[in-house]
């Protein structure tokens, strides 16, 4: 955290306003670090002179827990912004991918999220097509995303990727078949997003 701090406030003696915290997962920051974590450092930021705005990207959503919520919503410098990269919203489909959640523990979320904040923002991205991914199961993440009210979604296609997990799973999608689910996605989000 004295490092973060440290790196803050010699970018802020450079004219910067805002820092963006990145990585896969920021909300393991600390995990393998005694005494430190994400809510303590965003503790430490909001304390430097200078800086304006404190963004966090990159936040499973299993991980999200409420005093995070409340130091992103509350905390003055942080943008009340949640990059919550779902990926999808069947409960099947995700443990396939290794992650954790479904749709109603998403929704949770968001209410978690909207309780503490009305106008915070809420950005993610959906993969369509992943090996075993059923009809049903993309009915599911349309109808999750429906109900979420997101601010931004990217949508994507899966593909392989040597050397991932992924690339060696069964029930592939064709191509085509995985092009039509992204358009089918990206239709219902580009609808939900105009009304939001």
């Amino acid at each position: 955290i004295d490092e973060g701090v440290a790196e803050a406030r010699w970018l802020v003696s450079d004219g910067v306003k805002e820092v963006v915290l990145v990585s896969e997962n920021s909300s393991s920051y600390g995990k393998d670090t005694p005494g430190a974590d994400l809510v303590g450092l965003l503790r430490a930021l909001d304390e430097v002179d200078g800086l304006e705005w404190i963004r966090v990207s990159y936040l499973q959503p299993a991980e999200v827990r409420p005093d995070l919520v409340a130091a992103i919503c509350e905390l003055d410098r942080v943008v009340p912004y949640f990059d919550l990269p779902f990926q999808h919203a069947s409960a099947a489909v995700l443990r396939r991918m290794r992650r954790f959640g479904d749709a109603d523990s998403f929704l949770g979320l968001l209410e978690t999220i909207r309780a503490r904040d009305p106008l915070a923002g809420v950005r993610s991205n959906v993969i369509g097509g992943f090996p075993g991914e059923t009809e049903a199961a993309l009915e599911v993440l349309v109808d999750f995303l429906a109900s979420a009210r997101l601010d931004a979604v990217g949508v994507f296609g899966y593909s392989d990727e040597e050397g991932t997990e992924g690339a060696t799973l069964s029930g592939k999608l064709r191509g085509a078949e995985i092009a039509e689910r992204v358009d089918h996605v990206s239709s219902v989000v580009d609808e939900l997003l105009v009304e939001r």
